[in-house]
């Protein structure tokens, strides 16, 4: 599934080449999740601003109204001229007079929505609920990162993917940045005290941003809007290496399940 890296590094990859363009048309593909809240014939005539990202939303904000992406489980995005007719698995297409903007999305998880403004019911209905951007530093302080973990006796591993604390740090990265600060991904939130919460708020930064630095992780088929995949996953310290030994104690790494999702650590590195 596409997470915060893999999200930001897509809305690098075209915000520049899409800033300022006229929107021609779309074209709608079999539907998404939810209904695109206007018709195609509506976005004809607007002008692109630009390309923001919020969790795992872009926000395409036009000169009247914005559309939120969504990657869902699957999708990407590709931002070219040229591109051939739509295939089984393209459900929209935006046209431009810089080039077509197309989600392809095998799995139909992902979603294109329209709406008038942010404050819109439709809007704030996905994006109300989600937690500060780790990689805003005025908006992501120790302080309210440690509160929330005081609050909570859900597991560290949990909260982190439940989105609500901070944003963004997904399967993979929680993995990772779990390894990096030294704790258990099943260690009780609240058992977590300052020193280690500040390893801990200082590797969720290091690893979301070194994870956009390396093109976010292609595990599959995820690619960025010129059709570039990730890399971080080939330097990875834990995930996906059940068995093989850790890069600082040689012990060997472990798999733990977690609410139907994997969890890798080192037993001697990370402790509860």
């Amino acid at each position: 599934m596409p997470e915060l890296p893999e999200v930001e590094v897509t809305r690098r990859s075209f915000s520049d080449a899409i800033a300022g363009a006229a929107v021609q048309g779309a074209v709608l593909g079999k539907p998404l999740r939810w209904p695109l809240g206007c018709t195609p014939g509506q976005l004809a005539g607007r002008r692109v601003l630009g390309v923001r990202r919020r969790g795992k939303y872009l926000l395409l904000d036009l000169d009247e109204g914005l559309l939120l992406l969504h990657l869902g489980m699957s999708g990407s995005l590709r931002f070219a001229r040229g591109l051939p007719p739509p295939g089984p698995h393209d459900h929209f297409d935006l046209l431009t007079d810089r080039g077509v903007l197309r989600l392809h999305d095998p799995r139909r998880f992902g979603a294109v929505v329209w709406a008038p403004h942010e404050q819109d019911e439709r809007a704030r209905k996905l994006l109300s609920g989600l937690g500060v951007e780790p990689l805003d530093e005025a908006a992501f302080g120790f302080d309210a990162f440690l509160a929330g973990l005081r609050a909570s006796r859900t597991p560290i591993k949990q909260l982190l993917l439940g989105g609500r604390l901070v944003v963004g740090v997904g399967n993979i990265y929680a993995s990772e940045v779990l390894h990096l600060a030294g704790i258990h991904p099943a260690t009780p939130a609240q058992r977590i005290g300052p020193i280690r919460a500040r390893r801990l708020h200082a590797a969720i930064r290091q690893v979301l941003a070194r994870a956009v630095e390396r093109g976010g992780s292609t595990l599959r088929d995820f690619s960025n809007a010129e059709g570039a995949a990730g890399h971080f996953q080939l330097e990875a310290s834990v995930y996906g290496r059940e068995g093989q030994p850790c890069h600082g104690c040689g012990t060997p790494i472990r798999l733990l399940r977690q609410g139907q999702r994997s969890s890798y650590f080192c037993p001697r590195c990370q402790r509860a």
